[in-house]
């Protein structure tokens, strides 16, 4: 369960690390922020469309080898990426780890239940998602930190050189997986006809399209705004982070049993953090106070979205795992290229603004299934 729950650290890590060293891969191949902005959309894309893709020809070969070689294909993006001697191929890069992450996210995220017993299946599933905070409040400081120290290319060098320690870990503890539960296509079609399926759906892309419509762009509002230098952004990422993981475990202890006011209290924080950065955070008080908040929130999004397609499919929980990546990666590739656009053409306060009100949308969306449900009860 660890060596899985590592290797989502170092796709979450690798997925996100350029949002801490946007500025300064951007200017050294002489593009904007916007164009740098890539980087987030190019792996999202690519794994909405490996996600179902990948998990249904490979369905019939041991999840552990699957596990393995996503990877050593993680490893070879990024020492890819480190050596690009032009944009281009950094992005060919990004292409590679958007398959490593739907491959490994449909497979990883529902492994739960066959690592551990039963009774420890939510216990292991939080594990196993605090990975993704984990890899905010450790790997993009982190990498951030080394980008400052030593250039971006040497982060993604140590990022590569961790992906092949977790690849040996994986070789090594975890047992053979062979597939118990085939999933092909007639699955994930007859998920999508049921309305929970949908909800589930329409909740995740509203709130990962406001939070990665924002968040890619953080670094350029906290340079830009705050007027923050390098050390303290690493500084506020880290405080992000860590708040994070802090939401992770909350939302992962109270979302099975109140999975609608988990979600929408998350979105409702999101949409706060985001609408009152443009006012409070031009003072470094109130960025720290309002990443906590957006933190928080954030960490508890994935699991809750999980949770919800989950609770909607409990009968195939692989093909869950890939409805959840697909829709979470494709609008994470939506929300940072709009955000990109908008960057561009106007100003990453607007960004933020923009983010709220989706955030605020997703909040209504989820208190107007949560009446209906009062109302259905209620008559029955």
């Amino acid at each position: 369960m660890v060596s899985v729950m590592l290797g989502i650290f170092s796709i979450v890590t690798t997925e996100i690390l350029p949002i801490g060293l946007l500025t300064k891969i951007g200017p050294s191949f002489a593009i904007s922020d916007g164009m740098a902005g890539l980087m987030m959309t190019m792996p999202g894309f690519l794994a909405a469309i490996s996600a179902p893709v990948v998990t249904v020809a490979t369905a019939r070969i041991d999840r552990r080898l699957m596990l393995c070689v996503f990877m050593l294909l993680l490893a070879v993006a990024n020492f890819l990426a480190a050596a690009a001697p032009g944009y281009w191929l950094v992005l060919v890069s990004r292409v590679v780890i958007g398959i490593v992450i739907g491959g490994f996210w449909s497979i990883g995220a529902g492994l739960a239940e066959r690592l551990v017993p039963t009774e420890a299946v939510g216990r292991a599933t939080a594990v196993i998602f605090s990975a993704a905070p984990l890899g905010s409040v450790l790997g993009v400081p982190a990498g951030t930190f080394i980008g400052d120290l030593a250039g971006w290319r040497t982060a993604f060098v140590v990022l590569g050189a961790l992906t092949v320690g977790v690849l040996i870990m994986l070789v090594l503890v975890v047992p053979s997986l062979p597939p118990n539960r085939t999933t092909r296509l007639n699955v994930l079609r007859g998920m999508l006809k049921t309305v929970n399926t949908r909800f589930a759906l329409l909740l995740t892309f509203l709130i990962v399209l406001a939070h990665f419509g924002t968040y890619t762009y953080v670094t350029p509002f906290l340079e830009q705004v705050t007027d923050a230098n390098s050390q303290l952004i690493t500084v506020f990422l880290l405080v992000y982070g860590a708040a994070g993981i802090v939401g992770n475990f909350l939302g992962g202890a109270v979302v099975a049993r109140y999975p609608r006011v988990t979600f929408g209290l998350a979105a409702a924080m999101i949409a706060a953090a985001t609408l009152l950065l443009p006012i409070l955070g031009r003072w470094q008080v109130g960025v720290v106070a309002l990443l906590i908040i957006w933190g928080t929130a954030y960490g508890a999004v994935p699991v809750s979205s999980q949770t919800w397609f989950a609770k909607a499919t409990p009968n195939t929980p692989e093909a869950a795992s890939v409805l959840f990546t697909a829709s979470f990666q494709a609008t994470i590739s939506l929300g940072a290229l709009i955000g990109g656009v908008i960057v561009d053409r106007t100003s990453p306060s607007t960004v933020m603004t923009l983010g709220g009100l989706t955030a605020t949308l997703m909040v209504l969306a989820a208190w107007a299934h949560f009446a209906r449900r009062l109302t259905w009860l209620s008559n029955t």
